[in-house]
């Protein structure tokens, strides 16, 4: 394999009904530095021009892009074009990573001084705003991990299990549908099936993180796309996609990580007036180099 280059373009437009008077908008649309990737150059242009504008990093590390508007408005336009190069990852062998029982045990309490890369990854093993720990998604997974199989063959047994029995269905969730919800429907887009997989294996004492991003010729495609990374020793973080049922690898540009889609919403804010208002999203994906 080889390192596969990018040119992507993600458009966003709100309509609002009525003038927008203050807003502060937040913006995840700069892919982040990664062992596995290079962003090689990106603009940001948005419209109403009138706005302050302050580039940061999040609690994550994330590249953030922080936008005030002070003046009336009834539209916000943010277009965002980039150029990214990913390489290819090592193969990696499930038989390797060590045991999921004994991961879980590594990474829970014990009143003793963590490994610096266990104590990060604990930070990925709590409930958060869109993931719940509950015992059906313990259940649901049981068949995944059998006792002593290794983490990696776990996690890789549930992503196959959420693609073939969850349908990939646009527009019959919203990100406001509890995963809970989700698990009972048996159906949503890649949002809820990684909010899913995340929460199996949460709800055993694993760590796993969302990651937004894009994906190249695959279900999910058209916008903004969204898979997993587990920690799963003595490889790091690994990247699944429960949507396509694959390891991560060139296909996949990742622009940013967190607990789950509320730490990394391509664009959110908080605005005054405005009242109702409609959301168009256009994302391209073109690959430069055959």
């Amino acid at each position: 394999m080889s390192t596969t280059r990018y040119r992507i373009r993600h458009e966003t437009a709100y309509v609002y009904g009525s003038d927008v008077v203050h807003s502060h908008q937040l913006l995840h649309l700069v892919p982040r530095p990664a062992p596995y990737q290079q962003c090689l150059e990106h603009t940001i242009d948005i419209s109403p021009a009138a706005y302050r504008r302050r580039e940061e990093l999040d609690a994550f590390g994330n590249p953030v892009t922080r936008v005030e508007f002070e003046h009336p408005h009834r539209r916000l336009e943010v277009t965002t074009d980039m150029e990214v190069e990913v390489h290819p990852r090592p193969p990696v062998l499930a038989a390797d990573t060590v045991a999921w029982e004994r991961l879980a045990s590594q990474l829970t309490y014990a009143g003793r001084s963590p490994a610096r890369e266990d104590l990060e990854a604990s930070r990925f093993r709590h409930e958060s705003p869109y993931v719940r720990v509950k015992r059906m998604f313990m259940t649901y997974a049981d068949d995944c991990f059998p006792a002593g199989r290794p983490i990696l063959a776990c996690v890789q047994a549930l992503m196959k299990k959420i693609n073939a029995e969850f349908q990939y269905a646009p527009g019959e969730t919203s990100i406001a549908t509890p995963v809970t919800e989700v698990l009972k429907l048996r159906r949503g887009v890649c949002q809820d099936f990684a909010h899913l997989m995340i929460a199996c294996l949460r709800s055993r004492g694993l760590a796993a993180r969302y990651v937004s991003g894009y994906v190249r010729s695959l279900v999910g495609s058209a916008a903004s796309h969204a898979w997993v990374a587990v920690y799963t020793p003595p490889y790091g973080w690994l990247e699944l996609d429960p949507t396509n049922d694959t390891m991560v690898g060139t296909d996949h540009i990742a622009v940013a990580w967190g607990r789950d889609f509320g730490d990394v919403s391509p664009l959110r804010g908080i605005i005054l007036g405005g009242g109702s208002h409609r959301l168009s999203v256009d994302v391209r994906v073109v690959r430069l180099n055959s």
